[in-house]
């Protein structure tokens, strides 16, 4: 197994408050040599404390079909589905050219049968290859794993390469419930942060599988809250 080229990983939380609510987030870039398209991803696994409070947060209460999502868009999702967004660039070596796009990713819940949080993404791009593909996720113990099919690019041109890419779990979403004959929106409670902060702070990895069977892993941490001190 061969390195594959380098990547970076960040991460925040926010808020950043103990026992709170928050939003997760993380982006990753990869950084082949110069002038040169990295082989297409086949895979991303990002690892995080496994104490965040994803089975409590409330996100994820109705299922969205992958197969309506891809035909039909988000438009074919419940609102209670969505768990996150995001965005991604990719590119594809066309002759001596890179050409590169931007697209964006919609995280809903999926049907599961195995009693973890599947997830269906949706990465749509419009310029200048118009394409919509539903990636299938799903949420173990302390690990998001991504499966990322090949994406046909432009003809004559090899498959798309991923080059970076950010996505949030949790945010502003609104959800809706009925009760007694009303349909109510609210905010689903979302990730919580642990009471308690490890020393250095929370550790994330990543995890990408490449095409040509190389791996790139990276690491990153979130610090801390600061904690105020009392006067006197």
């Amino acid at each position: 197994m061969s390195a594959g080229p380098a990547t970076a990983l960040a991460a925040s939380f926010t808020p950043k408050r103990l026992g709170a609510a928050t939003t997760i987030a993380v982006a990753i870039k990869i950084d082949p040599p110069r002038q040169s398209v990295p082989a297409p991803v086949t895979q991303v696994q990002v690892a995080f404390p496994s104490d965040l409070g994803l089975a409590t947060s409330g996100l994820g209460l109705a299922e969205c079909d992958p197969a309506a999502l891809e035909r039909e868009g988000e438009a074919a999702c419940p609102a209670d589905s969505r768990v996150g967004s995001g965005a991604a660039s990719v590119g594809v070596a066309f002759g001596p050219s890179l050409v590169d796009e931007h697209v964006t990713l919609g995280l809903f819940a999926a049907p599961s049968s195995d009693g973890f949080i599947h997830l269906a993404i949706v990465a749509t791009g419009l310029e200048p290859i118009d394409a919509r593909i539903v990636m299938a996720g799903v949420l173990l113990p302390g690990r998001l794993q991504i499966s990322v099919p090949a994406i046909p690019s432009l003809p004559g041109a090899g498959d798309v390469a991923v080059l970076s890419l950010q996505a949030t779990l949790g945010g502003a979403l609104t959800y809706y419930e009925h009760a007694h004959g009303h349909t109510i929106a609210y905010r689903p409670r979302g990730i919580a942060l642990p009471r308690h902060c490890p020393s250095g702070g929370w550790r994330l990895s990543a995890m990408l599988a490449f095409a040509d069977g190389s791996v790139s892993r990276a690491r990153t941490a979130v610090g801390c809250p600061h904690t105020r001190r009392g006067g006197g």
